[in-house]
């Protein structure tokens, strides 16, 4: 490099690239590109939304939430089933849009738009049931008390999407806040802004009285970090441990409640007695969909000693004939965020390193990485502990399911998880007894299915749940009221209680708590 020339550096802004010296004052970025992975081809441009414009989309979400709430579960509901049809209508246009700016296979799409629609059906039906107002019991002691209890919305919702499933995953808070009765203020990841405008394009035109109930903010890890200071009352975050911790970061000046749903290093446990194809296909599809970029992805099979070579050739056979690219045919596309690729190649270099086995796949082609089968791994190995987000899977041969349980806890993450045996009460028991907020029993990932069921992890993994009962109050305030029904003869909460009644009260203790 010349010595009497500056450093120089490129920056994108307004759609133009400026070659800027690095000591000079470099031009402010307003807008950015998303990047189709499968053809590094620019398909959208969109608005850096800045700190000031955060700020003021959280406050006309403030307005409209008073609109909102006024419509009542009725009224909610009735808006919610117009979204959702018109999601329905535009899933293949929709789906088009995920392909664009993730490279997942048009069908992948589909059905991850298929999955949210139901949750937010579910959603919208049952959230009076789970959060109206109610009757509870008062006690003995408040025997003269009617206790009522409602689950109130807390207002603003920020929600903070990831990349890998643009629809599905941030629904599981869009969808149960909004049936709460909150507004919402979705920043989808930087990845796949087009989703995030196409869903809230298609709110707009379902629900034009109350467009700014959900509104969209785009840009990078800055959009994010104003959002989570701009006063709103909750955020719902999705994405690595390491981001979460900064969310967690910036709500903490505010006291700003969070959720957090971060990665994973899900296990499957195979017992002796499973069916071994069924197993393989499972495990296989856990591990690989998606090009393995699925949080509650399989990245470590846990198989008994007595079936484990059968099972890793069946595996074997089948992942050989999965095939990755960029067309509607292809098993799944391209891995979505570059730098994953990195990731991907250290793991499996570290496996190799440690005495590990590449059974199949192993290399990297162009944005793409092959099916990968890694056998012989130590427990020590990054590509054990440490999510992998690729289309990689770790076998481990074990003597005893109690072996299979103790390998499987042996993480700090702990989000989902699979067991597969001929006994499905054994099988109950195995999930029960693994670290993790959901598990599959004979089946993947098929807990994600059930809009009623609970889904968030432990651990490194997150806590707060959304989906089910649990995802609805996530976005509410519990509100108790006790209404007095008639007077008692001698007042207990009162100075002018008699000193007898203590003693009558001392003595019914040792009565009734004897």
């Amino acid at each position: 490099m010349d010595p009497n020339i500056a450093p120089h550096v490129y920056l994108r802004s307004n759609g133009l690239l400026y070659w800027c010296p690095v000591d000079q004052p470099l031009p402010v970025v307003t807008t950015f590109d998303s990047i189709n992975p499968a053809t590094g081809t620019v398909v959208g441009t969109h608005p850096v939304t800045t700190a000031a414009e955060v700020s003021d989309t959280v406050a006309r979400a403030r307005v409209a939430a008073a609109w909102w709430g006024a419509q009542g579960w009725t009224g909610r509901r009735s808006w919610l089933r117009a979204w959702r049809k018109r999601i329905a209508r535009g899933a293949d246009e929709l789906a088009e849009v995920i392909r664009s700016e993730t490279g997942k296979p048009h069908g992948d799409g589909v059905l991850e738009i298929a999955l949210s629609v139901d949750h937010l059906a579910w959603a919208a039906k049952h959230a009076e049931a789970v959060l109206g107002l109610r009757q509870t019991p008062s006690g003995l002691l408040g025997l003269n008390l009617r206790a009522l209890l409602e689950y109130q919305p807390l207002g603003v919702v920020g929600v903070i999407g990831p990349w890998n499933y643009p629809v599905f995953t941030p629904m599981g808070s869009l969808g149960y806040a909004l049936a709460a009765g909150n507004a919402v203020v979705f920043k989808p990841s930087e990845y796949t802004p087009g989703v995030g405008r196409w869903l809230e394009q298609a709110w707009r035109a379902a629900v034009p009285d109350g467009a700014n109930v959900l509104q969209v903010v785009t840009g990078r890890g800055d959009t994010g970090d104003a959002l989570c200071r701009s006063g709103v009352d909750k955020i719902a975050f999705t994405g690595s441990t390491a981001t979460a911790k900064q969310v967690m970061t910036a709500c903490a000046q505010n006291l700003v409640p969070v959720l957090i749903e971060c990665g994973g290093k899900d296990a499957m446990i195979v017992d002796r007695d499973a069916d071994v194809a069924a197993a393989a296909d499972a495990a296989l599809w856990g591990s690989m969909s998606n090009a393995g970029q699925t949080c509650v992805g399989i990245e470590r099979v846990y198989v008994h000693e007595a079936v484990y070579q059968p099972f890793v050739a069946e595996l074997r056979a089948r992942a050989d004939r999965l095939r990755f690219g960029p067309d509607d045919r292809a098993s799944y596309g391209p891995v979505t965020m570059p730098s994953q690729i990195d990731v991907i190649e250290r793991h499996i270099a570290d496996a190799r390193r440690l005495g590990g086995r590449t059974l199949l796949g192993g290399a990297s082609v162009g944005g793409y990485v092959e099916p990968t089968i890694l056998v012989d791994v130590p427990e020590a190995s990054a590509a054990v502990q440490d999510e992998t987000f690729g289309p990689t899977v770790v076998v481990t041969a074990v003597a005893t399911m109690e072996d299979a349980v103790r390998l499987t806890n042996a993480s700090r993450y702990g989000l989902g998880g699979a067991v597969f045996t001929g006994d499905a009460r054994a099988g109950v028991q195995l999930a029960r007894r693994m670290r993790s907020g959901m598990t599959s029993v004979n089946s993947v990932i098929g807990f994600a299915t059930v809009p009623s069921l609970p889904f968030g992890g432990v651990g490194d993994s997150g806590f707060g749940r959304i989906h089910g009962a649990d995802g609805l109050k996530e976005f509410t305030r519990a509100k108790a009221i006790t209404r007095q029904r008639f007077a008692l003869p001698v007042p207990v909460l009162s100075f002018s209680r008699p000193r007898r009644l203590t003693d009558w009260l001392a003595k019914g203790l040792r009565v009734w708590h004897r």
